[in-house]
């Protein structure tokens, strides 16, 4: 993308100039911008003008603060102030008869181009002597020096309804601008090395020479614009506590680094996250009003896979901590504490680490790899990992003993199961065993038909993954419709793509052995309806008397879900997240994750972790470490709210629609033969830009460029009112997308 910035007085025709240099790439095919920034005078006063073109659409909306290239229209412009933010080696295209060599001291970081616009403009009778009218001249000079075909600018003066001088003002500055291609010897010092302003310095208005306004009228108004952040909807229901629209902003600036560490201040799980998480945040994002949901978690994972972080634990503490349990809580726990410089060590009853992000979830969904990659970040900040170390309730009390906190990060252990007569154990098998025995690679499942009962994410997996192991058909029965399954959208509707079947409204009731079907078993199954809303909030399923119908099968595997094993504590031991156990000895023992939730996704699982290492932390230390959950960075405003920006309060008819990024997905053919990972990332991460930053300054600058007055200046970060020269018109409120600018009575 080339931006270029104008430097001229009202009157001289600076804003068109712009539209004169992206119409003449526009009719060449690229996007284009153009647009003028005004002070609080017109006519005579300085006033900037913006252009951008690039073969890609732009999505930037911002004023130019670090061009390519500056144009200057009125020679009492001239000097370092209108190279400020300029980048090393960009064209500075001057309006003066004098040669460009001669300008070489002031700017010698810069390519120097010269054309005496004023009198080509006087000799062609555009403007007066007084005010000459350059635009069209330097058009043609601006496109001599970047090349582009000077047919090209003539039809872009004709399209813009200009002929006679204007074409022949074109034609005469593209053959007179005399071009300097070359910048300073290395080192070389001059006034604009030393006077040139940063690139956000407040406005260049003021640099160029125009100032506040003369008029105090800040006592005429009866309120004052203030600015204010509120909590993205996204933020807040993000069951990790992820700040999902910092990260989100800090792709969309292209810093990938930048938006993983902001992940990795919560979760050492990104890349997890941004394949098996069910995304609150996308449901509640503001832009589904618009035109559909940022696809949060597929940033999350490119954030995950192609940034890089040097993780660095605090300071060694004397304390030690067990955990027991090395699932996506018990681990995230273990990675807070050690970033804190504890001593931990996790017990794992299995031979592998990870829990079911290791057994529960199959490869095609998260490869082996990733986990790895996520674990060993946790390993490399001293994190003691032992397999094979199941712990049992006296084990427990003697880890108390020997530890100065120990944390019980078990997950849902007991299985739930169905009421009816079964006809072996090898005929009916849990979800979760049936999944870890796909993980270790010993399920066939040969030309079998296969029933999975259940609605969640783990029935999905089973009857996907009996596909795979070379299931002839893999249906999956649900006492509710579709739309009450809790699975991922996405998930089950490539389970139809792969050729799995769906029986909905469909209670078992019972299952016997065959007797000349063909198959192993028959499933007795009752129709169903759904009858008014329970605690759930889900519509209640009922029977229907007499509906009994049977389903032949070889095998069935029951996904109904898990709960807590809690015989790892002392009778009547009372599980509470956060809360120290009851009936232990004095050492601090804390419950984590599902086991204390009971929530079962790995999002939450990570959240309790967190919230729980901190927890431990402040027992240990006796800090206060505070700070809200959800919270985005706060910048320079002056009132935070701790409120969430519903799509109301936002102006979305302020943004462009823009389709959203999906990322590759392997074609069903392809994928139901092996465990090759189905999603296959964003090519790149310009899906983040979609993001509305609601209730977030992204510092887009609208209500700069729309201030009438130009009483609101931009300093790095901060925008400063000055209310000696506000009326309170409140068009900067009126003009900012995301509900930071608000109106406050006097």
């Amino acid at each position: 993308m080339i931006e270029i910035r104008v430097h001229g007085r009202g009157g001289q025709g600076g804003v068109t100039l712009a539209k004169l240099i992206a119409t003449t790439r526009f009719l060449q095919g690229d996007s284009v911008q153009a647009f003028g920034l005004y002070a609080a005078e017109r006519s005579g006063a300085p006033v900037q003008a913006f252009c951008r073109y690039d073969a890609e659409p732009i999505e930037n909306r911002n004023l130019i603060y670090e061009p390519d290239h500056v144009v200057v229209l009125d020679s009492t412009l001239i000097g370092p102030a209108v190279a400020g933010g300029l980048k090393p080696g960009g064209w500075i295209v001057l309006n003066t008869p004098q040669p460009p060599d001669s300008l070489r001291e002031s700017f010698p970081a810069h390519r120097l181009a010269t054309v005496d616009a004023t009198a080509i403009a006087l000799a062609n009778g555009l403007g007066t002597r007084a005010v000459p009218i350059v635009n069209t001249a330097l058009a043609g000079a601006v496109g001599r020096v970047l090349g582009f075909e000077l047919g090209h600018v003539r039809a872009a003066v004709e399209h813009l309804g200009f002929a006679g001088g204007n074409l022949a003002a074109a034609d005469q500055a593209y053959e007179a601008t005399r071009l300097l291609d070359s910048v300073a010897a290395e080192g070389a010092a001059g006034p604009a090395a030393a006077a040139a302003p940063p690139a956000r310095s407040p406005s260049f208005i003021t640099g160029a020479g125009g100032g506040w306004p003369t008029i105090r009228t800040g006592q005429w108004a009866s309120q004052q614009p203030a600015r204010q952040q509120m909590v993205p909807p996204c933020n807040h229901v993000c069951p990790a506590g992820n700040d999902v629209q910092g990260f989100l902003q800090a792709l969309a600036r292209d810093q990938t680094d930048e938006a993983l560490a902001i992940l990795l201040r919560v979760s050492p799980f990104p890349g997890v996250c941004g394949r098996v998480c069910p995304a609150p945040c996308m449901d509640s994002c503001n832009r589904i009003d618009l035109d559909g949901a940022v696809n949060v978690r597929e940033l999350e994972r490119f954030a995950a896979d192609h940034g890089t972080v040097a993780l660095v634990p605090g300071a060694e503490r004397g304390e030690r901590v067990a955990i027991v349990g090395s699932g996506p809580a018990g681990l995230t726990a273990a990675y807070h504490l050690a970033l804190f410089g504890y001593r931990v060590t996790v017990l794992e009853g299995g031979l592998e680490t990870g829990g079911l992000l290791r057994t529960g979830i199959p490869g095609y969904r998260l490869p082996d790899a990733v986990v790895d990659r996520e674990i060993g970040r946790i390993t490399d900040l001293g994190v003691e990992l032992v397999t094979g170390a199941p712990v049992d309730r006296a084990r427990l009390l003697d880890l108390a003993r020997a530890h100065d906190a120990v944390l019980v990060a078990t997950g849902l252990q007991e299985l739930r199961g169905l009421e009816m007569v079964t006809a072996g154990s090898e005929t009916v098998l849990q979800g979760i065993d049936f999944l870890e025995r796909v993980h270790r690679g010993a399920a066939g499942l040969e030309n079998e038909t296969v029933v999975v009962v259940g609605g969640g994410n783990t029935a999905v997996d089973a009857a996907r993954s009996a596909l795979r192991v070379g299931a002839e058909r893999a249906i999956i029965v649900y006492r509710r419709s579709p739309a009450e399954m809790p699975a991922i959208r996405e998930e089950i509707e490539q389970a139809l793509e792969e050729g799995v079947e769906l029986e909905t409204l469909t209670l078992p009731v019972a299952i016997r052995e065959s007797a000349g079907t063909g198959a192993r078993c028959v499933l007795t199954c009752r129709w169903m309806e759904l009858g008014e809303p329970d605690a759930s909030g889900r519509r209640r399923p009922l029977e229907i008397a007499g509906s009994d119908f049977e389903l032949p099968c070889d095998r069935v595997i029951l996904a109904l879900g898990q709960s807590p094993d809690l015989s790892v504590f002392p009778e009547g031991t009372e599980i509470r997240e956060g809360e120290r156990l009851l009936g232990m000895i004095e050492t601090p023992v804390f419950a984590v994750g599902d086991l204390a939730t009971h929530d079962g996704t790995v999002a939450s699982a990570i959240g309790s972790g967190r919230r729980s290492a901190l927890h431990i932390h402040e027992t240990l230390s006796g800090e206060l470490l505070g700070g809200g959950e959800h919270a985005a960075a706060r910048r320079h405003v002056d009132v935070w709210r701790d409120e969430v920006v519903r799509p109301e309060a936002m102006k979305l008819h302020l943004f462009e629609r823009a389709r959203r990024s999906e990322g590759g997905v392997l074609d069903p053919w392809e994928r139901t033969w092996n465990f090759a990972e189905v999603h296959r990332g964003l090519d790149d991460a310009s899906e983040a830009r979609r993001c509305l930053s609601c209730g977030v300054c992204n510092e887009c600058d609208a209500c700069v460029t729309f201030c009438p007055e130009g009483v609101l200046k931009r300093v790095g970060e901060e925008f400063v009112f000055d209310y000696s020269f506000c009326k309170g018109c409140a068009v900067c409120a009126s003009e900012c997308p995301r509900n930071v600018i608000f109106m406050s009575h006097m």
